[in-house]
């Protein structure tokens, strides 16, 4: 695939390896060398010094100045997913280092595990495992997804195959909310969206599950608040498997708290590993909350593809092909 003769050495944080570890290692052959190093910037940029890693392959922990002094000129953070939000793309820009992720490779996966949630929600699966496995038996009764519906808020890649598998796969009623203009009428035909709105308010109007999926930027922090929080129904689930930051964790435990929305399920969190924002507002004391550890595109099948991603977006740069890269910066 490629001429390299000189190999470049790529350092990559220690769980993201033994994701892609496969990957990872057979990279040699593309003059790839990819070795482990710490997730904390200190260690990272520690192990970028002593192996002279021109590259660096990283996951969701937070950067914020170490590392970018310790790359050169012209290498690549690529980031192992899609959002880049604990990249300082400013810092990145100072340094002349090129910022990448991998658009589309885990969108099945978050996508299925969207669904997961609400399953789970309808059929209270997490109380009935936690119920019969102390010795109880206290069936609770379900609700069907079919005919149940769902605002997918966020209308792209994501939102728009939990969209299908919803509509196609169960039979509910789909509404998206999307601020961008997009073909309404390949949305309806592919995904099963019965229509499209830009108004948050009328997208959750009367819907049962409320699932995110918008990226994290100064617009969106904290776009689930108090406010919007209070235009859903009492039956309603929020879902997401997008960012933490965009959710008000305090105002999210108060309307849960209040049983102003039925539950949410969370698999990103404002800090993680989770700790509350305030003490006394702690989510995981609420019996209405699923939680699982930003685990969404943690599948098999999207650790290859994002490996592969990563791994092909350097040997680009190395190419000076930058055209071709998935560039954030």
């Amino acid at each position: 695939m490629t001429d390299m003769k000189i190999k470049t050495v790529v350092a990559v944080t220690q769980p993201e390896y033994e994701k892609g570890k496969v990957e990872f290692d057979g990279a040699e052959e593309e003059g790839i060398i990819c070795v482990p190093a710490p997730r904390d910037e200190k260690g990272l940029a520690a192990t970028i010094r002593s192996q002279k890693a021109r590259h660096v392959i990283c996951g969701v922990e937070r950067y914020k100045g170490e590392l970018y002094e310790a790359l050169q000129r012209g290498g690549v953070i690529a980031r192992f997913g899609v959002g880049f939000d604990s990249i300082d793309l400013e810092k990145a820009k100072e340094h002349g280092l090129l910022c990448t992720n991998t658009p589309g490779v885990l969108d099945e996966s978050v996508a299925e595990h969207t669904i997961a949630f609400m399953l789970s929600a309808s059929r209270d699966l997490t109380i009935h495992d936690k119920s019969t496995r102390s010795g109880l038996w206290l069936p609770k009764t379900g609700i069907e997804l079919g005919g149940k519906r769902l605002a997918v808020i966020g209308a792209g890649s994501v939102g728009s195959r939990v969209a299908r598998i919803a509509a196609f796969g169960f039979g509910m009623t789909v509404i998206g909310c999307e601020i961008k203009e997009v073909d309404w009428e390949e949305k309806r035909r592919q995904y099963g969206f019965q229509k499209l709105v830009k108004d948050f308010g009328e997208a959750v109007e009367d819907a049962d599950f409320v699932s995110l999926h918008i990226p994290s930027i100064t617009s969106t922090r904290h776009f689930i608040n108090h406010e919007r929080l209070n235009m859903m129904t009492k039956r309603s689930w929020l879902i997401n498997t997008s960012r933490g930051e965009i959710v008000d964790e305090s105002a999210l435990f108060d309307a849960l708290n209040e049983h102003r929305i039925a539950g949410a399920a969370l698999d990103v969190f404002e800090s993680e590993p989770y700790t509350a924002v305030d003490p006394a507002k702690d989510i995981r004391t609420l019996p209405n909350v699923i939680m699982t550890p930003h685990v969404a595109s943690n599948t098999v099948q999207a650790n290859q593809r994002m490996a592969e991603r990563t791994i092909m977006n350097i040997i680009l740069a190395e190419r000076g092909e930058f055209d071709q890269m998935d560039l954030v910066n």
